[in-house]
């Protein structure tokens, strides 16, 4: 049985580092299913690696044409920025299952595309000091860090990842990550059960 495995949690969790690990384990045959945005590439990312980067027409277009399976649109400090999922292939759960970061949204959104037995959540959670922490050092990184934008995420991650939305997501699986080598341990022991069933 194939899945989509859906690695969610607020930002600065430490979701891009337990999704390598996860991706380079052979013992979980994962595929990559990237998703696509049109924010800023940060210093550091690869399109295709982190995200496919795209225009805001880029994104227009594929809506248009149907080629948008679900989207979400965040009004930043710095404007409108798109996160999507397009119809392109990448999802095949005839072949293998496929390991994304998304969202709560994008969680909800890919089980009512495929069905809820097909989508399985992965829900990462750092306590908040740390997290800022995290958020900080990463940003401090950046040729042009952006401040003001670190910290409006932060505040929208307690409304985001509410307990009571995630409760009526069904994610009840938490997975703690202050320490991602145990953390993505403990993830690819579930995914193995989830794929033996």
């Amino acid at each position: 049985m194939h899945y989509i495995f859906c690695l969610i949690g607020k930002s600065a969790c430490g979701k891009d580092t337990v999704y390598r690990k996860l991706l380079k384990d052979p013992r979980l045959d994962l595929t990559r299913l990237v998703t696509s945005t049109t924010r800023p590439i940060r210093e550091g990312e690869q399109d295709g690696r982190e995200y496919h980067f795209r225009t805001v027409d880029q994104f227009r277009r594929s809506l248009e044409e149907g080629k948008v399976l679900e989207y979400r649109v965040y009004d930043t400090v710095h404007g409108k920025w798109y996160y999507y999922t397009e119809i392109d292939g990448q999802i095949d759960l005839d072949k293998a299952s496929c390991l994304l970061i998304g969202t709560v949204e994008m969680f909800v959104s890919l089980q009512k595309y495929l069905g809820r037995d097909k989508v399985i959540p992965l829900y990462l959670e750092v306590e908040d000091g740390e997290r800022l922490s995290r958020a900080l050092r990463r940003e401090r990184k950046q040729k042009e860090p952006k401040y003001a934008e670190l910290c409006r995420r932060f505040l929208a991650d307690s409304r985001d990842f509410a307990p009571e939305k995630l409760r009526e997501a069904g994610i009840d699986k938490i997975f703690d990550n202050s320490d991602s080598s145990a953390c993505a341990e403990v993830i690819a022991a579930y995914i193995l059960d989830c794929v033996s069933r």
